[in-house]
């Protein structure tokens, strides 16, 4: 057995994977200022299991090269060799994966993605994130920066240059995922409405809302189509919360599908279908390679 976790800044989901199926353990909140309670949280839930390995799913970003954890919301296992680390704490190997790769091995292996030699995971939620799977392996890139297609000076219009947390300005991220496109409408509209309460407005044919779901969808798929374009994907599941807005996503993929290269007659974007265990599921996938029986 594989023990996985998918951590967060505020609690941390577990599971034993075994022969493809997951066995849920319970959740715990995450320590997040005491490396020796992050590591025995996580002992806690291995406690008289017999399990050859550790895989986890963590929303930060490991370096390949280092093996040095870049995940701010976390204080503890920030900067440190956390594979290592944990590894030496617990006694078993360990697997530290980003949790935007996870979804998008999960999604390539078991959900919309199975089937596809090339898969862009992405992920629009609070920001924007992603992950790319190449013939079942994740491909982490340089620094494991690879899928971070939310970063870097892409927009243009000035009363949109907002400064990002990466420390540039004018990123994607800044207006691509929930709390984006309601920047977009109170910055272009003046009107401070929640995305779900945009996103019903807009359906409703209300001519704000349109206005600013129409920009929203030009600002992201110049972009994404260009990412589609080098990578050859033949598919991207989205997910995030606007991944449970089916139309808003539909009302993208017709935007990329027009910019991109490739004739793509049918669906390119579609909804992501792991759900919320993606990210338990993409490090059991990860450690069954990692940790062969």
């Amino acid at each position: 057995m594989i023990l996985c976790f998918d951590i967060g800044g505020s609690r941390i989901k577990a599971a034993l994977a075994q022969g493809g199926s997951l066995v849920p353990l319970g959740e715990a909140p995450t320590p997040t200022d005491s490396f020796e309670a992050f590591a025995a949280t996580l002992a806690s839930f291995q406690a008289g299991r017999p399990v050859r390995g550790i895989a986890i799913s963590v929303a930060g970003v490991v370096d390949p090269a280092s093996g040095r954890i870049t995940v701010v919301n976390i204080p503890c296992a920030h900067g440190r060799s956390l594979g290592p680390d944990l590894a030496a704490a617990l006694g078993l190997p360990v697997l530290v994966l980003n949790d935007a790769d996870c979804f998008a091995l999960a999604e390539a292996r078991q959900g919309a993605g199975r089937g596809h030699d090339c898969v862009f995971g992405i992920i629009l939620g609070t920001g924007v994130g992603g992950g790319v799977v190449i013939n079942g392996q994740v491909l982490t890139g340089a620094a494991g920066y690879a899928g971070e297609w939310g970063h870097g000076p892409i927009v243009r219009e000035a009363d949109l240059q907002l400064a990002c947390g990466c420390g540039q300005m004018g990123c994607l991220d800044t207006i691509g995922g929930a709390r984006g496109i309601e920047r977009l409408h109170l910055i272009r509209e003046g009107q401070g409405t929640g995305s779900v309460a945009l996103l019903a407005a807009w359906r409703a044919g209300d001519a704000a809302a349109g206005r600013t779901v129409g920009l929203w969808l030009d600002l992201l798929a110049g972009p994404l189509a260009m990412v589609v374009n080098v990578l050859g994907a033949s598919v991207v599941p989205v997910g995030g919360g606007l991944s449970n807005a089916p139309d808003l996503v539909a009302a993208l993929d017709a935007a990329v599908r027009a910019r991109i290269l490739r004739h793509a007659p049918q669906g390119l974007l579609v909804p992501a279908t792991c759900g919320p265990d993606a990210g338990l599921i993409g490090a059991a996938e990860a450690g069954a390679l990692a940790f062969p029986c």
